[in-house]
Protein backbone atom coordinates (compact mmCIF):
# COMPACT_ATOMS: atom_id res chain seq x y z
CA UNK A 1 0.00 0.00 0.00
CA UNK A 2 1.27 3.67 -0.89
CA UNK A 3 -1.40 6.24 -0.55
CA UNK A 4 -3.21 4.63 2.17
CA UNK A 5 -0.30 4.65 4.82
CA UNK A 6 -0.01 8.53 3.81
CA UNK A 7 -4.09 8.69 4.86
CA UNK A 8 -3.40 7.66 8.05
CA UNK A 9 -0.97 10.19 8.31
CA UNK A 10 -3.23 12.78 7.35
CA UNK A 11 -6.34 11.94 9.61
CA UNK A 12 -4.24 11.35 12.46
CA UNK A 13 -4.10 14.88 12.77
CA UNK A 14 -7.36 15.02 14.00
CA UNK A 15 -6.27 13.34 16.89
CA UNK A 16 -2.64 14.83 17.64
CA UNK A 17 -3.57 19.02 16.45
CA UNK A 18 -0.20 19.55 17.72
CA UNK A 19 2.10 17.66 15.85
CA UNK A 20 3.16 19.04 12.50
CA UNK A 21 1.73 16.61 9.44
CA UNK A 22 5.24 16.21 8.47
CA UNK A 23 5.99 14.00 11.59
CA UNK A 24 3.01 12.28 10.91
CA UNK A 25 3.77 11.27 7.52
CA UNK A 26 6.96 10.02 9.10
CA UNK A 27 5.55 7.82 11.77
CA UNK A 28 2.65 6.18 8.92
CA UNK A 29 5.31 5.31 6.41
CA UNK A 30 8.89 4.82 8.52
CA UNK A 31 8.68 1.01 7.72
CA UNK A 32 9.15 2.02 4.42
CA UNK A 33 11.19 5.66 4.33
CA UNK A 34 13.52 2.60 6.25
CA UNK A 35 13.73 -0.25 4.11
CA UNK A 36 14.86 1.74 1.33
CA UNK A 37 18.15 2.65 3.53
CA UNK A 38 18.12 -1.09 4.17
CA UNK A 39 18.20 -2.47 0.48
CA UNK A 40 20.71 -0.18 -0.48
CA UNK A 41 23.41 -2.02 2.31
CA UNK A 42 21.89 -5.52 1.11
CA UNK A 43 20.97 -6.13 4.20
CA UNK A 44 16.85 -6.70 3.57
CA UNK A 45 16.06 -7.67 -0.16
CA UNK A 46 13.45 -7.62 -2.63
CA UNK A 47 13.41 -9.11 -6.42
CA UNK A 48 11.50 -8.13 -9.31
CA UNK A 49 8.90 -10.81 -10.84
CA UNK A 50 6.60 -9.48 -12.82
CA UNK A 51 3.62 -10.68 -12.93
CA UNK A 52 3.89 -12.08 -9.08
CA UNK A 53 0.68 -9.85 -8.13
CA UNK A 54 -1.83 -8.05 -10.78
CA UNK A 55 -0.61 -4.37 -9.09
CA UNK A 56 3.21 -4.76 -8.44
CA UNK A 57 5.67 -7.01 -9.84
CA UNK A 58 7.87 -6.54 -6.42
CA UNK A 59 8.64 -9.89 -4.74
CA UNK A 60 9.74 -9.10 -0.94
CA UNK A 61 12.33 -11.97 -0.43
CA UNK A 62 12.74 -10.96 3.15
CA UNK A 63 12.72 -7.52 5.39
CA UNK A 64 12.44 -8.73 9.06
CA UNK A 65 13.82 -5.56 9.68
CA UNK A 66 11.15 -3.18 8.88
CA UNK A 67 8.17 -5.44 7.96
CA UNK A 68 7.79 -8.22 10.48
CA UNK A 69 5.43 -7.52 13.17
CA UNK A 70 7.46 -7.83 15.83
CA UNK A 71 10.02 -5.37 15.11
CA UNK A 72 7.01 -2.85 13.43
CA UNK A 73 5.70 -2.85 17.25
CA UNK A 74 9.94 -2.71 18.35
CA UNK A 75 9.78 0.82 15.99
CA UNK A 76 6.38 2.02 17.23
CA UNK A 77 7.17 2.20 20.88
CA UNK A 78 10.64 3.37 19.65
CA UNK A 79 9.07 6.57 18.16
CA UNK A 80 6.38 6.80 20.88
CA UNK A 81 8.87 6.96 23.57
CA UNK A 82 10.65 9.67 21.30
CA UNK A 83 7.52 11.22 21.16
CA UNK A 84 7.37 11.70 25.32
CA UNK A 85 10.72 12.68 25.26
CA UNK A 86 9.86 16.27 23.39
CA UNK A 87 6.25 16.64 24.31
CA UNK A 88 5.72 14.77 27.58
CA UNK A 89 1.79 13.68 26.24
CA UNK A 90 0.98 9.90 26.49
CA UNK A 91 -2.35 10.64 23.82
CA UNK A 92 0.09 11.82 21.52
CA UNK A 93 2.95 9.38 22.21
CA UNK A 94 -0.03 6.27 21.85
CA UNK A 95 -1.04 8.20 18.63
CA UNK A 96 2.24 7.94 16.75
CA UNK A 97 2.67 4.50 17.85
CA UNK A 98 -0.39 3.66 16.30
CA UNK A 99 0.46 5.23 13.26
CA UNK A 100 3.65 3.27 13.06
CA UNK A 101 1.73 -0.29 13.57
CA UNK A 102 -1.24 1.05 11.15
CA UNK A 103 1.74 0.38 8.50
CA UNK A 104 2.17 -2.92 8.99
CA UNK A 105 -2.21 -4.27 9.29
CA UNK A 106 -2.46 -1.99 6.05
CA UNK A 107 0.15 -3.73 4.33
CA UNK A 108 -1.65 -7.33 5.37
CA UNK A 109 -4.60 -6.04 3.53
CA UNK A 110 -2.71 -5.78 -0.10
CA UNK A 111 0.55 -7.89 -0.03
CA UNK A 112 0.68 -11.61 -0.78
CA UNK A 113 1.64 -14.08 2.00
CA UNK A 114 5.01 -12.45 2.99
CA UNK A 115 4.82 -10.50 5.96
CA UNK A 116 6.70 -12.06 8.56
CA UNK A 117 5.03 -11.90 12.55
CA UNK A 118 8.52 -12.65 14.06
CA UNK A 119 12.17 -11.94 12.27
CA UNK A 120 13.24 -15.08 10.42
CA UNK A 121 10.28 -17.16 10.83
CA UNK A 122 8.32 -18.87 8.50
CA UNK A 123 5.08 -18.00 9.00
CA UNK A 124 3.84 -15.12 6.67
CA UNK A 125 0.94 -13.35 6.22
CA UNK A 126 -0.99 -11.35 3.62
CA UNK A 127 -4.71 -11.25 2.17
CA UNK A 128 -3.30 -10.22 -1.30
CA UNK A 129 -5.12 -7.51 -2.54
CA UNK A 130 -3.00 -6.70 -4.71
CA UNK A 131 -4.19 -9.38 -7.20
CA UNK A 132 -7.46 -7.29 -7.72
CA UNK A 133 -6.55 -3.85 -8.99
CA UNK A 134 -9.74 -2.16 -8.50
CA UNK A 135 -9.86 -3.76 -4.68
CA UNK A 136 -6.78 -2.05 -4.48
CA UNK A 137 -7.65 1.40 -5.82
CA UNK A 138 -10.84 1.35 -3.86
CA UNK A 139 -8.53 0.61 -0.28
CA UNK A 140 -6.00 3.06 -0.80
CA UNK A 141 -8.65 5.58 -2.12
CA UNK A 142 -10.72 4.91 1.15
CA UNK A 143 -7.66 5.60 3.52
CA UNK A 144 -6.29 8.37 1.52
CA UNK A 145 -9.01 10.20 0.68
CA UNK A 146 -10.54 9.72 4.49
CA UNK A 147 -7.23 11.14 6.29
CA UNK A 148 -7.11 14.23 3.97
CA UNK A 149 -10.82 14.64 4.41
CA UNK A 150 -10.14 14.70 8.56
CA UNK A 151 -6.66 16.67 8.00
CA UNK A 152 -8.90 19.20 6.07
CA UNK A 153 -11.60 19.50 8.62
CA UNK A 154 -9.06 19.64 11.59
CA UNK A 155 -7.02 22.72 9.76
CA UNK A 156 -7.25 25.57 7.54
CA UNK A 157 -5.41 27.14 5.09
CA UNK A 158 -3.55 30.79 6.62
CA UNK A 159 -2.62 31.90 3.26
CA UNK A 160 -2.55 30.49 -0.40
CA UNK A 161 0.23 28.10 0.16
CA UNK A 162 -1.88 26.38 2.93
CA UNK A 163 -4.68 25.89 0.46
CA UNK A 164 -2.96 24.81 -2.61
CA UNK A 165 -0.29 23.91 -1.04
CA UNK A 166 -2.31 21.07 0.27
CA UNK A 167 -4.86 20.33 -2.99
CA UNK A 168 -0.61 19.97 -5.01
CA UNK A 169 0.31 17.30 -2.52
CA UNK A 170 -2.85 15.54 -2.61
CA UNK A 171 -2.64 15.61 -6.61
CA UNK A 172 0.81 14.53 -6.57
CA UNK A 173 -0.07 11.91 -4.20
CA UNK A 174 -2.56 10.90 -6.97
CA UNK A 175 -0.01 10.78 -9.56
CA UNK A 176 2.58 8.61 -7.75
CA UNK A 177 -0.40 5.88 -7.46
CA UNK A 178 -1.06 5.95 -10.68
CA UNK A 179 2.37 5.61 -12.19
CA UNK A 180 2.81 3.18 -9.71
CA UNK A 181 -0.57 0.75 -10.70
CA UNK A 182 -0.02 1.18 -14.44
CA UNK A 183 3.51 2.22 -15.11
CA UNK A 184 6.30 -0.39 -16.30
CA UNK A 185 8.13 -2.46 -13.60
CA UNK A 186 11.31 -1.05 -12.09
CA UNK A 187 14.21 -1.38 -14.01
CA UNK A 188 16.74 -2.49 -11.07
CA UNK A 189 16.46 -3.51 -7.13
CA UNK A 190 18.51 0.08 -6.89
CA UNK A 191 16.36 2.16 -8.97
CA UNK A 192 13.51 1.14 -6.63
CA UNK A 193 15.81 1.55 -3.04
CA UNK A 194 16.18 5.34 -4.92
CA UNK A 195 13.17 5.95 -5.71
CA UNK A 196 11.73 4.95 -2.26
CA UNK A 197 13.88 7.52 -0.56
CA UNK A 198 12.26 10.16 -2.38
CA UNK A 199 9.71 9.11 -0.20
CA UNK A 200 11.40 11.92 1.77
CA UNK A 201 10.14 14.64 -0.26
CA UNK A 202 6.61 14.20 0.86
CA UNK A 203 7.78 14.60 4.51
CA UNK A 204 9.49 18.02 3.56
CA UNK A 205 6.28 19.54 1.63
CA UNK A 206 3.78 17.91 4.52
CA UNK A 207 5.80 20.44 7.23
CA UNK A 208 5.45 23.18 4.93
CA UNK A 209 1.68 22.87 3.90
CA UNK A 210 1.18 21.93 7.39
CA UNK A 211 3.25 25.32 8.87
CA UNK A 212 0.90 27.35 6.89
CA UNK A 213 -1.97 25.90 8.17
CA UNK A 214 -3.91 26.23 11.54
CA UNK A 215 -6.08 24.01 13.46
CA UNK A 216 -10.03 24.52 13.55
CA UNK A 217 -11.24 27.54 11.36
CA UNK A 218 -8.58 29.96 10.07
Amino acid sequence: MFLGHFGIGFGAKKYAPAISLGFLFVAAQFLDLLWPTLLLLDVEHVSIVPGITKVTPLDFVDYPITHSLAMVLVWGILLGLITWGFMKNFKYSAIILVCVVSHWFLDLLVHRPDLPILPGASTRLGFGIWNYPILTALAEAFFFFGGVYLYAKTTAAKNKFGRFGLIGLVIFFVLIQVANMFGPPPPSVTAIAWAGQLQWLFVVIAFFVDKNRVVGTA
